[in-house]
């Protein structure tokens, strides 16, 4: 079993969700889950654009507000135009950002700095529309194209808070093979160890990927790994179905399978139907297979990031 990167996996994060009391009216928005189960495993880098911008707490509301084909950030009361420093302060703490290595980022959502989807803007008559996106979360995602980055509001629903955490390991452990001096064997090997966990996410993106990985000895080195980890967290990105998770169990069967009795087959096969159809999380069939392999020692299924993408603490697996 492929271990997680030996660096601490560090998480930008909306101050606020930490219990910062930097919002707009004096208070917080503490996240129970990020604090108490999450933060037990990563190192949080906090940050609060409306606080670093100088705006105080508390402070006047600030809202999004159409004006012809631009969208300003402002102060509604007073009318205060922050949209320039907003976005000066965003680029320039995007930059700084780049140096904390970071492995992901939340943010708080709705906000007009940080909302990453479906952010309220007005227009001029002041009818709200869920189409804008905060300022500082545009400058974000635009400087790190390959960086998992979701709402906390998103991270309630198990399937997609499994995704997040999953693509946040699998970038620390990107992010630990590209900063040593690597060498093809090692990216090779990266992929080998990837193979299963792409298949759950997207077969498609894993044979491509292969191909890649396959010619990379003709491809320059920095064009390599762009191209490399710019399919290989597009990959992640792809949200896993039943379907493939089956299809990826019962590939695993394949390589002990003739090894077990009529009675264990027969339990391992129902239990994965099981799963199929709904009656238990994922983290069944997963821990019988699991049992199998260390019995058997399959050295290739142990070598498997799949079997655990993520500490186990987390329990992601017992709600998909």
């Amino acid at each position: 079993m492929s271990e997680t990167a030996s660096a601490p996996v560090r998480i930008g994060i909306s101050a606020c969700l930490l219990g910062e009391k930097v919002r707009y009216d004096g208070g917080h928005k503490r996240d129970i889950y990020l604090v108490e189960t999450f933060g037990r495993y990563v190192e949080w880098v906090p940050v609060c654009p409306e606080v670093e911008l100088g705006l105080g707490t508390p402070r006047e509301t600030l809202r999004l507000v159409r004006i012809s084909n631009d969208i300003r950030m402002v102060m509604p009361k007073t009318g205060a135009d922050h949209t320039e420093s907003m976005r000066a302060y965003a680029t320039h703490r995007v930059r700084e950002l780049a140096r904390e290595n970071l492995n992901g980022y939340i943010l708080k959502k709705d906000s007009p700095s940080c909302g990453m989807e479906r952010v309220r803007v007005f227009d001029s008559q002041g009818v709200p529309a869920k189409s804008g996106r905060g300022l500082f979360a545009e400058a974000l995602l635009q400087h790190f194209p390959h960086l998992p980055v979701e709402e906390e509001g998103r991270l309630c629903d198990p399937r997609l808070r499994e995704n997040f955490i999953e693509r946040v390991f699998a970038y620390a452990r990107l992010q630990s093979l590209f900063s040593a001096h690597w060498r093809f064997g090692d990216l090779v090997a990266f992929q080998t160890a990837h193979k299963l966990l792409l298949m759950a996410h997207s077969p498609q993106d894993y044979r491509s990927l292969g191909r890649l990985v396959a010619e990379g000895k003709s491809v320059p080195r920095v064009e390599l790994r762009e191209r490399y980890e710019s399919e290989f967290m597009g990959a992640l990105r792809e949200m896993a179905t039943t379907k493939r998770q089956v299809n990826v169990l019962q590939h695993m069967v394949g390589y002990f399978s003739k090894r077990l009795d009529a009675d264990s087959r027969q339990e391992l096969q129902a239990v994965i139907h099981d799963y199929h159809s709904g009656i238990v999380p994922l983290v069944v069939p997963l821990t019988l297979i699991n049992h199998y392999v260390r019995k058997y020692d399959v050295a290739y299924l142990r070598g498997q990031v799949y079997l655990e993408p993520h500490p186990k603490e987390l329990m992601l697996r017992n709600h998909v």
